[in-house]
């Protein structure tokens, strides 16, 4: 049950931030707060639960080349999407969120199979922090540039239950899987995220609230912290 429970958390972020940024009203300033919040408890996530262990299990070199290969890739597709087929409004932070979120949530899969409530808890809080405001802002903008509140909630529902399943096959098909590749799915969903920070989440929250993202980014940071010490 605990896998349902935590897909419901993570994945329901994404409807409820669509919800939000669809039909809520906060002002533009708590937004951009927000999400730099959610940004730098994902950061600190990234270096603590994925990239660590995979220093760990698979060195350095290993490590490097497969979250270049996440960077890489994320650029890429969100290159292709701004620069060539023109889906702006939005369509980048759901880019961000889909295919950074699936690595993610294929090692949250994984972090399942061990059974440590508090582990699997901590990464889930650093993802759910991470995965509600970027939705309510991509849903926004989507809206902005002319999608109906029917469309944008129909993609945002989508990239849910495509995140869902990635966690259900992390925690079914990768149970008996050698760290190694466990190391580079962990690295390769560090690359994408540390590229759609950088990309797609810092650059809107400094936009919405200026210099005080940066105390909100270390708020973040200060509480993916402590989830993390709560699973150690």
């Amino acid at each position: 049950m605990l896998i349902f429970a935590v897909i419901v958390v993570v994945s329901g972020a994404l409807i409820i931030g669509a919800l939000w940024g669809l039909y809520g009203r906060l002002p533009s300033w708590l937004e951009g707060n927000l999400l730099a919040v959610a940004g730098g408890a994902l950061m600190i996530s990234v270096v603590i639960e994925l990239v660590q262990p995979a220093v760990t299990d698979s060195g350095v070199w290993i490590t490097a080349a497969f979250a270049l290969l996440g960077a890489v890739v994320f650029a890429s597709v969100d290159y292709l999407l701004d620069e060539k087929l023109n889906a702006d409004g939005g369509s980048g932070l759901l880019a961000a969120i889909t295919l950074d979120g699936i690595p993610e949530n294929l090692a949250l899969g994984v972090a399942l199979i061990s059974g440590n409530v508090m582990q699997v808890a901590a990464l889930a809080g650093s993802i759910l922090l991470s995965n509600l405001p970027e939705a309510a802002g991509g849903a926004k903008e989507m809206r902005r540039n002319g999608a109906s509140n029917k469309k944008v909630l129909m993609l945002w529902i989508g990239a849910a239950v495509l995140l869902s399943l990635a966690a259900i096959l992390g925690k079914i098909l990768l149970k008996n899987v050698d760290d190694a590749v466990i190391s580079a799915i962990n690295c390769f969903a560090a690359g994408a995220v540390i590229a759609s920070l950088a990309t797609e989440v810092f650059p809107t929250a400094f936009k919405r609230s200026n210099h005080w993202a940066g105390i909100s980014t270390t708020i973040g940071l200060i509480l993916a912290l402590a989830l993390n010490q709560l699973g150690g």
